[in-house]
């Protein structure tokens, strides 16, 4: 635990273990230490944001990492985790890398389109990583990427004290192998964190990122403007007559792929029983 005064190796009190509460990376706490300079978590603070898996509080930020090329960008599950991070009221940063070797207009354009914020790096001579680094100075960030992306290259770039190990894309595999094993906070020279995470397979959608399908318009930022122009109140912005937001797909002021996941995502949320979860 970082305190004013220092940093201190903390332990959790049991009462938590029987709460079924756990401590996580992120946490701001209250502690005690003893004689022998050892610290005790007396309390956990309230957390203005929580991923579960991986275990992450109080994130301001979550930077998506996307190659646009080797592997190829997977839209759908970034926009399903964009979902989330609007859900939970954190700001979805996207960063595509391997720009060297791909134009990244067209992704990035359907994105900032949408309204998010997105940088393009180029990982070879560093371009566009300044431009992350001052955007996360003084927040709470974390950087999670498929594998082989560049994730780690670009952390590298971005903050080189790090050290983080990096691996080559497998030609025979055609995808890249894991590097990061576990959650890791670290301290920004000009304030903030940020927390390397293994990648996307590890960043679970479990019960407690469920978004019914009644709240997921709300998770695609692009979709408000349009939402309260549609014929009908309960509309589910999939195919009724009148609705806004598919006009405005059909207009170009969407894009059709942010759309396809949408429903996509709905058809799963479909799936869902509120009753069944309520008390999960």
């Amino acid at each position: 635990m970082e305190a004013s005064d220092g940093v201190y190796d903390c332990k959790a009190r049991g009462i938590f273990r029987k709460k079924g509460i756990s401590p996580c990376c992120g946490d701001k706490v209250e502690f005690s230490v003893d004689s022998a300079s050892k610290g005790v978590i007396e309390k956990i603070l309230p957390r203005r944001s929580q991923i579960i898996r991986p275990p992450l509080a109080n994130l301001d930020v979550l930077v998506f990492v996307s190659s646009v090329c080797e592997p190829k960008p997977n839209l759908l599950l970034l926009d399903e985790f964009i979902a989330i991070a609007e859900f939970k009221g954190i700001v979805p940063l996207v960063v595509f890398t391997k720009i060297d070797k791909q134009d990244s207009s067209e992704y990035a354009k359907i994105y900032r389109d949408a309204g998010l914020t997105v940088f393009e790096v180029n990982n070879i001579t560093g371009e566009g990583s300044e431009d992350v680094k001052a955007f996360l100075e003084g927040k709470m960030s974390a950087f999670t990427g498929n594998t082989g992306v560049g994730k780690s290259s670009l952390m590298n770039r971005i903050f080189p004290q790090l050290d983080l190990a990096t691996n080559e894309i497998s030609d025979k595999l055609g995808r890249g192998k894991h590097t990061t094993r576990h959650v890791q906070l670290y301290k920004l020279e000009n304030g903030g964190y940020i927390a390397d995470t293994p990648g996307f397979s590890s960043f679970d959608t479990n019960r407690y990122d469920i978004i019914y399908k009644d709240e997921l318009a709300e998770c695609f930022c692009e979709f408000r403007e349009y939402t309260s122009k549609c014929r009908f109140p309960d509309c589910s912005h999939t195919k009724e007559k009148g609705c806004a937001v598919i006009d405005a797909v059909n207009s170009g002021k969407i894009a059709r792929s942010r759309f396809e996941s949408y429903l996509s995502m709905y058809e799963q949320a479909k799936q869902l029983k509120e009753w069944e979860h309520k008390n999960d």
